[in-house]
């Protein structure tokens, strides 16, 4: 990822939308992501940082984040509480089926040069901006000019009892992952099938890196590196149970004017359990 730190609730707003930052990660991580037996509960951290699961940065602003219950309803985040470095929730599973928890943004951005050859950037950090303020906001004889429509959305999975599918839908806008193989019913050593679309169309050629948990105590992040094919899709296996962290990124020039560039990036956790 791509990504610049600033305090608080603007760290977030820019990791989620700027094209023009540098390297950091963000997760929504489950204690566990499967559960039997009625009204059971899963706590959360949600971070962003420069390691996997690992928060030292900043805490996820809590305002961003939207619950699904498996009817695909908006529940309550029980308990929230925003740390230093990491914000913590609850939910309670009262339905059987499959939960989401997820955040996702979209902005316009632009960079250039002036007659003098200072560089300028808009929106301001931990801003939003939208295509009507283009005009107003970007000088017409601005040099140099590279705008992006760029697209982020961060998610995590949970089921109580049997998955279900109805929060897997894709809302078709941005990046998202279409889950050929259910994100919680995931094993060592089996095929795993996901498509990735980008505002409902196939994304082809989508770079996605998997990492597994427990990176700062190796040498090495030893990611998975897969590229999607012409329909978006991708196949993989994992080694060892545990948590593991997945990003996607993908880029391509079907922007809407007066983006030049369009960019999604897309996060999730998955929980893989041994054979």
């Amino acid at each position: 990822m791509k990504k610049s730190l600033i305090i608080g609730a603007s760290a977030l707003s820019l990791l989620l939308v700027s094209p023009f930052t540098s390297a950091h990660r963000v997760w929504i991580k489950p204690s566990t992501t499967v559960v039997s037996g009625e009204n059971e509960w899963i706590t959360f951290d949600a971070a962003i940082a420069n390691g996997i699961f690992a928060p030292d940065h900043f805490a996820m602003p809590l305002e961003r984040l939207n619950a699904f219950s498996p009817d695909g309803k908006n529940i309550e985040l029980k308990n929230p509480h925003k740390l230093h470095y990491r914000s913590v929730f609850d939910l309670e599973l009262t339905q059987e089926g499959t939960y989401k928890v997820a955040s996702s943004s979209r902005s316009i951005s632009a960079r250039w040069e002036d007659e003098k050859g200072e560089r300028h950037f808009w929106p301001g950090r931990g801003e939003v901006a939208s295509p009507a303020e283009f005009e107003a906001a970007v000088p017409k004889d601005a040099k140099n000019l590279e705008v992006v429509d760029s697209a982020r959305r961060v998610e995590v999975y949970v089921t109580s009892g049997a998955p279900s599918d109805t929060v897997l839908k894709p809302t078709n806008k941005g990046l998202e992952l279409v889950a050929t193989t259910h994100p919680n019913d995931l094993y060592v050593n089996e095929n795993v099938e996901f498509r990735f679309i980008m505002d409902g169309e196939s994304a082809a050629a989508t770079q996605v890196t998997v990492v597994k948990e427990g990176e700062k105590y190796r040498d090495t992040a030893n990611p998975i590196e897969v590229k999607a094919d012409a329909q978006g899709k991708i196949s993989l296996q994992f080694p060892d149970p545990g948590m593991y962290w997945l990003e996607a990124e993908y880029e391509d020039n079907k922007a809407k004017a007066p983006a030049k560039t369009r960019r999604g990036t897309y996060v999730v956790v998955l929980e893989v359990l041994p054979m």
